[in-house]
């Protein structure tokens, strides 16, 4: 049986790369963790909205879906602690590039 492709780290340093072009709160640093089938973006939570010490929060997961061949991003619902699906890429880049843009602020809050 082969190992999963997703999470590797050429992958995880990339996405690292990809989230500096991000429009909302450049001025923190994210970090991307192994997650189940990808990686698990976990942000200093600047607006105090969900944790009021600013600590890390997580706020996207990009999964990847082999079977579909496609990345499904996840952002997380604080209120439920639940993973809620934002959108379906067929490649990594997009999928960054989603929450890169965030127009609804439903990750970068």
């Amino acid at each position: 049986m082969t190992p999963p492709v997703h999470p590797n780290d050429v992958d995880r340093r990339r996405i690292l790369r990809l989230l500096k072009n991000r429009r909302r709160y450049r001025y923190v640093r994210p970090i991307v963790l192994p997650g189940p089938e990808g990686y698990i973006v976990r942000s200093p939570c600047c607006s105090r909205t969900v944790d009021n010490a600013g600590g890390m929060i997580d706020i996207a997961w990009l999964r990847y879906r082999g079977g579909h061949d496609a990345w499904h991003l996840y952002r997380r619902d604080h209120v439920t602690e639940a993973w809620v699906i934002q959108s379906v890429q067929s490649s990594l880049a997009l999928a960054v590039a989603d929450l890169n843009e965030d127009p609804a602020r439903v990750f970068w809050a």
